[in-house]
């Protein structure tokens, strides 16, 4: 037998012992979601429901193993029965057994993101397009527009028109190119991702008999991370418990983060109107963070005007004030943050409890750098290093092509980027530029065109186009000015048909603009990029022991859901977090700031907010230095200095 009372607190108690029913548990952050579910399904079993009536819908397979696992230890029973697993998982097992129903076959294939770009790609070339020498989006581009009408139950045209409005004039066609991916997939017994939860939705809607089959399986239905829910997971749920109504979702409102994927903020909201005898109850104890931490989060979120209300509660014992530093510029900035991890590394904090979080990936540049230099082990969670990213090497491939023309890497890479120019074709147009004497008359000359096959030749014009522009602007060019001729000259048209998030890359762009800006030339700017790509640890690092794992650099995003014992949230300043474009869109303030909120709870004991005084971006103009309005907000409901939620330490760095 559990002994409930010992494991679990008052609140917790009330979700494990409810009868059934509509249930909505707002979880708040670090307030033992996990074990509340866990010991819910170990409630279920002990009262007699067999494990193969419990549906429990995470987003991850490693969540759902974890809690099973837990149960089994609990109460001794195999739960191998019980359908626990993400949405897609689920989705799975149930239409491989009624497939044909939609008129697929049983043994259909599931399309990877690869997969669904090639295939794309097909029907492109399929439908013998007229580019009329544009740039048309590529299947990967494509395929995110589709995926994200998919998940929200948007018409295409206006995800064409929101998302990628560079594109509309291309609408008629992009609706054709989906079409047509429908039908191919279809003819191929053939199910990419989305179309798992689409065609699960549809076999219950169209077929009630099968609706009421699985209703009736599933006696109760757990749903975790309720708040990130799409259109479609929200409605399966509803069908699967329309009889019973033995429906409990559980999440957090105030961490809802992920509307760029199709997330239905509303799904959470309006669960209490869809269920009007729904029982709520909120998790308030938070087990992870200081009282002082704890302050500051509830003071933030509060500005929010669409919510649950709820306040996260202490259980642990006082600590110290969030300290909000003010620092020059991103370099100082830097510098500041690897010096307080060297001190918190001296005073015995292992590497893996410290985290640096950030609201997008390029404002980590500066730190990357000065980790680098100082030989302090990082991971990174929000992509590859910055200087290793595809559109960063684009860029600088058509810089190192200026520098040293016979630079036949750079070259490659450059040729690479248009249409019909792969590998093979490249290495000949590369043999005969670097054949020719002169590596910028041959590609000026008629005979360039020639070098290669005859479908890459509108390719080879863009490139001979682009690379006369930047010729013709080099004289005497800051490297920075000439990032944006590149982009102007056409690179941003690459980045847009190549890349889903064309714009975030675009940022990334900006920033190491902004770190140029510092050389004089090129030469001198090629050469630190290298030699930070190419950098080891000094021996001179030795006070840093690297035994113990390293520290962790993250975007919020990725963020979520884990918890360190000091924590830096850096570029804390408005077009930063909140993130320019971001306030542009509904909702977009109150979403940065469950972002600053989400942040903020990952702290166990320290958390520093970090700001600079001078503008973080060069060519963003509505990014601005000094604090974010979500500091300042926070100073400004303070009612006294004792009041106020952090300390703010002096201006680091000159």
């Amino acid at each position: 037998m559990i002994h409930y009372e010992k494991e679990l607190n008052p609140d917790q108690l009330s979700v494990v012992f409810a009868e059934g029913g509509p249930m909505l548990i707002i979880a708040g952050a670090g307030s033992g979601k996990t074990r509340t579910l866990t010991y819910r399904v170990a409630r279920l079993i002990e009262k007699g429901l067999n494990p193969d009536r419990i549906l429990l819908a995470t987003f991850t397979n490693k969540a759902a193993r974890e809690m099973l696992t837990r149960v089994d230890r609990l109460i001794g029973v195999d739960t191998s029965r019980l359908w626990g697993g993400t949405f897609h998982h689920i989705a799975n097992r149930i239409l491989r057994k009624n497939a044909p129903l939609l008129g697929y076959g049983t043994h259909y294939a599931i399309a990877d993101d690869e997969d669904t770009s090639q295939l794309i790609n097909t029907c492109i070339a399929a439908l013998g397009i007229d580019f009329k020498g544009e740039r048309f989006p590529k299947g990967r581009v494509i395929g995110d527009i589709i995926s994200y009408a998919v998940n929200t139950g948007m018409d295409l045209e206006k995800v064409v028109a929101g998302r990628t409005p560079y594109f509309s004039h291309w609408t008629t066609e992009i609706v054709e190119v989906a079409s047509l991916y429908r039908r191919k997939k279809h003819e191929a017994n053939l199910m990419d991702f989305d179309d798992l939860l689409y065609n699960w939705r549809e076999l219950l809607l169209k077929f009630p008999e099968v609706r009421r089959d699985y209703g009736n399986r599933f006696e109760h239905i757990l749903v975790d991370e309720y708040q990130d829910t799409n259109l479609i997971q929200a409605e399966i749920m509803d069908l699967l418990a329309s009889g019973h109504r033995n429906l409990m979702v559980v999440g957090d409102d105030s961490q809802s983060i992920y509307s760029f994927r199709g997330a239905n903020f509303e799904n959470i909201l309006r669960f209490p109107e869809k269920y009007s005898d729904v029982k709520i109850y909120k998790l308030e104890a938070n087990y992870r963070s200081t009282p002082e931490i704890l302050h500051l989060a509830n003071r933030s979120i509060r500005h929010n005007e669409i919510q649950f209300y709820k306040v996260l509660k202490p259980v642990r014992r006082r600590g110290v004030r969030p300290k909000l530093v003010s620092t020059l510029n991103a370099v100082s900035q830097a510098n500041f943050v690897t010096q307080r991890i060297v001190d918190h590394l001296s005073d015995g904090i292992p590497m893996h409890e410290i985290a640096v979080l950030y609201r997008a990936h390029y404002h980590s540049m500066e730190l990357q750098m000065e980790m680098t230099r100082r030989g302090i082990p990082f991971e990174i969670r929000s992509g590859i290093r910055f200087f290793e990213q595809a559109h960063v090497k684009d860029v600088t491939a058509f810089m190192r092509i200026l520098v040293n023309p016979l630079d036949e890497p750079a070259w490659k890479r450059v040729l690479g980027l248009y249409d019909r120019i792969g590998k093979k074709t490249a290495e000949k147009i590369w043999r005969f530029v670097s054949g020719s004497g002169g590596a910028f008359a041959a590609v000026f000359s008629e005979d360039f065109l020639k070098s290669a096959p005859k479908n890459a030749r509108p390719g080879l014009l863009e490139c001979q186009a682009i690379v006369k522009n930047l010729i013709n602007a080099s004289e005497g060019m800051s490297p920075a000015d000439m990032m944006g001729v590149i982009l102007e000259k056409g690179y941003r048209e690459i980045l847009r048909e190549k890349y889903p998030d064309a714009d975030s890359r675009e940022e990334d762009l900006a920033q190491l603009g902004n770190f140029s800006s510092k050389f004089l030339s090129m030469e001198d700017f090629l050469s630190e990029l290298a030699l930070m790509t190419n950098m080891v640890e000094e021996d001179e690092n030795y006070y840093l022991d690297k035994s113990n794992g390293k520290v962790i650099l993250s975007t919020i995003h990725q963020a979520k859901g884990m918890e360190w014992s000091v924590v830096f949230l850096i570029s804390c300043s408005d077009g930063m977090i909140p993130l320019a474009r971001s306030l542009k869109e509904p909702g977009g303030e109150e979403e940065e700031r469950r972002l600053f909120y989400v942040a903020s709870t990952r702290a166990k004991d320290q958390l520093y907010l970090c700001y600079t005084l001078l503008s973080h971006n060069r060519g963003m103009n509505d990014c601005d230095g000094g604090p974010s309005r979500f500091i300042r907000e926070l100073a400004s409901a303070a009612r006294s200095p004792r009041d106020c939620p952090y300390d703010h330490m002096p201006v680091y760095g000159d």
